[in-house]
């Protein structure tokens, strides 16, 4: 009689026990744990999917799927906002062209409306579901195309509306980026056409400047740079930050507390015919000092000798060549700029071409941006893209002179010739100023 067949070793017996049990727990455990819990435990475990199915394989490396996919749908970055819109015909900076990093799920976009922030987030969401279908690369390109240009509207309009008008109601200011000090400064002359100026330069995209005057380089130099740096609005990288205060041009020490700042400071300076600007400048005080002498008796020691009174400070802003040799002693001439104020009125957008030019700007300024105003005898700002109407300085600005006596105005130009003649010596340019009334 032939012996029972044995049955498997005791230690298999253990072996298969052991392994059914681990099966067994990890299942329970599995489905205890919810979606996502099925995963192997040795598998990186990143932000499971909103249906709970796991992520689709990633494609393989150095294929078009692989250099355009994303971790997470194409979305604006909050820690670094949009910057502003670049009116058309102008080259986008190197920061405005690199591509939209990812944000937090969950977040919103900063200054953009839903509408635009829905279609960048839509463009998003198609180029990832091109990216896992298989054999999807086709339409990668077209879709990369659609995806950029939603983002890139979302970053237009996130620019134009995350700013506040100006005092004069023109230009958008933003609310994001860092404070800087200036890269240049408007420092004269008073009622030379400053505020004109720097009105037309802050309708540029590329320019954040301060609407009112700081002076801190004459008046509130111990205030120091920390206070001065928190007077100027925010700007991103590549936009440039301006302040301007007349007064600075005729101050003894703005020249080396600007050269201590900041070396390679440009400066502008805003120059018009001494005596239209001295009797500009009387007009402005004769508004609000109604009481004071006559602008005759103010400009001369002793009339009958014809001798000027020079410490006025009317008539002694004037002298640009005695306030020029301080400036040349810290910066060279390369880095100041003079404006014509007569050629500011006449021409605009020939002088703002000069201007922008030495700021280192695109000629976005131009003569779309003007509209001459008849009845204050100067142009007026207006945005071109609208249709609402130019946007002029205040009642301050082209107020009716006095009528002056003639023989005290050629007095002032033989006063004025030596010294405008030593200014366009210094400058290498002729504004002609000395010329008398009727020879222009």
């Amino acid at each position: 009689m032939a012996p029972p067949p044995k049955g498997p070793p005791a230690r298999k017996k253990l072996l298969c026990m052991c392994s059914l049990s681990l099966c067994l727990t990890y299942v329970c455990y599995s489905l205890m744990g919810g979606p996502g819990a099925l995963r192997s435990p040795l598998a990186p475990q990143g932000t499971p999917s909103p249906s709970g199915s796991p992520p689709p394989p990633p494609p393989p490396p150095g294929s078009p799927v692989a250099a355009l996919r994303r971790p997470s749908p194409l979305r604006l970055r909050t820690s670094s906002p949009p910057p502003p819109a670049v009116s058309a015909g102008t080259a986008p900076s190197s920061a405005s062209s690199s591509p939209a990093e990812p944000e937090t799920p969950g977040t919103t976009t900063t200054g953009s409306s839903p509408a635009t922030a829905a279609a960048a987030a839509a463009a998003g969401r198609q180029l990832d579901r091109l990216a896992e279908s298989p054999g999807g690369a086709g339409g990668i390109a077209a879709a990369a195309s659609s995806s950029s240009a939603a983002a890139l509207a979302a970053r237009t309009e996130a620019a134009g509306s995350a700013g506040a008008s100006s005092s004069e109601g023109w230009t958008v200011t933003p609310d994001y980026g860092e404070k800087r000090l200036p890269q240049a400064l408007i420092i004269g002359v008073k009622k030379g056409g400053t505020r004109a100026l720097l009105e037309a330069l802050r309708a540029h995209p590329d320019v954040r400047a301060v609407g009112t005057e700081p002076h801190f380089f004459d008046r509130n130099y111990d205030q120091g740079l920390d206070w001065y740096r928190d007077l100027m609005p925010k700007t991103l990288e590549g936009q440039l930050t301006m302040e301007k205060t007349p007064s600075y041009f005729v101050t003894n020490e703005a020249p080396k507390r600007i050269h201590s700042m900041a070396k390679e400071t440009k400066l502008v300076v805003v120059v018009r015919d001494p005596v239209t600007r001295a009797i500009s400048d009387y007009t402005q005080t004769l508004s609000k000092k109604p009481e004071i002498p006559t602008f005759e008796v103010l400009a001369f020691k002793n009339r009958t000798l014809g001798l000027i009174d020079a410490s006025w400070s009317a008539i002694r802003i004037g002298i640009y060549a005695l306030h020029l040799e301080s400036w040349l002693q810290y910066f060279p001439l390369s880095q100041i700029h003079f404006v014509s104020g007569e050629q500011l009125i006449t021409d605009p957008a020939g002088e703002m071409g000069k201007v922008q030019d030495f700021l280192g700007l695109q000629r976005v300024i131009s003569e779309k941006h003007f509209h001459f105003n008849k009845t204050k005898g100067f142009p007026c700002l207006k945005k071109p893209e609208e249709s609402s109407p130019p946007r002029c300085l205040g009642k301050s600005k082209g107020r009716p002179h006095p009528q002056i006596d003639r023989d005290v105005i050629l007095r002032l130009r033989k006063f004025y010739k030596p010294f405008n003649v030593m200014f366009y010596q210094m400058t290498g340019q002729d504004f002609q100023w000395e010329q008398e009334e009727g020879e222009k």
